[in-house]
């Protein structure tokens, strides 16, 4: 096992999903509650993520080639 954890796709999901949703919520706070059309977006695409396991930005991590996941034998298999 080694001692670094490599950036997966399954990792920076989620961590740019809730930057993104705390950007939007100083956004409204700052600005207008237009910026909460941007909240919604960010979970509907966590909801596709969450059910079909892809959304835009994992077809944009795929093509700036990040695994998947950590496991060598699961990256064989996708």
């Amino acid at each position: 096992m080694t001692a670094t954890r490599r950036w997966t796709i399954d990792r920076i999901v989620p961590v740019l999903a809730g930057t993104m949703v705390l950007i939007s919520i100083a956004l409204v706070f700052a600005f207008s509650l237009w910026w909460l059309l941007l909240t919604t977006f960010v979970a509907a695409n966590l909801l596709l993520y969450g059910f079909a396991g892809w959304c835009p930005v994992t077809l944009l991590l795929r093509r700036l080639g990040v695994p998947r996941t950590g496991s060598p034998a699961m990256e064989r298999t996708a």
